[in-house]
């Protein structure tokens, strides 16, 4: 290996090489390191308990959506898109109903599946994922509707949250 890393110095003047590991997990802190004393000192940009700039009710979204992309793989995976239509916080519980927009019935068919079963696997497990970012209980409602070229129509994307802003 250090034969080949030597040859790749001489092309490029890089600041240091590191041969790394993920798997093994050799070397990571030492890249880490290096990596951090080359990053500019600044005053932070967003405070320290800030994950993101998004809300709860996107991100409750995005996990809806990210479930039923794993789930259905490259059956619908840009042909579907999460609404969040009611998010109401209580002291011990959050309930949340979220829309599930497909463009034709027969998406709407594959996203509910037979008996209703992956359409409930899909719930049970962005359920799960909402409560442990939430930190408490979560009562979720899934609807699946179809609109028509959605993906294609600039105002439905704005409805939906897709805008440039």
């Amino acid at each position: 290996m250090w034969p080949y890393l030597q040859e790749v110095a001489t092309k490029r003047d890089f600041t240091d090489i590191f041969p790394i590991s993920a798997h093994k997990g050799q070397n990571l802190v030492e890249l880490e390191a290096k990596i951090i004393s080359l990053l500019p000192i600044s005053t932070p940009l967003f405070p320290e308990d800030q994950i993101t700039d998004r809300s709860e009710r996107f991100l409750c979204a995005e996990i809806v959506r990210e479930k039923l992309v794993r789930r259905l793989g490259a059956e619908l995976p840009y042909r579907l898109t999460v609404q969040i239509e009611h998010f109401e916080s209580r002291k011990d519980l959050i309930s949340i109903s979220a829309l599930i927009w497909v463009e034709r019935q027969g998406q709407k068919a594959i996203v509910i599946g037979k008996k209703g079963l992956m359409l409930k696997a899909v719930g049970e497990e962005a359920r799960k994922d909402m409560e442990t970012m939430l930190e408490c209980k979560v009562f979720l409602q899934l609807w699946v509707k179809v609109k028509e070229g959605w993906c294609d129509n600039e105002r439905a994307l704005r409805q939906l949250g897709y805008s440039e802003d």
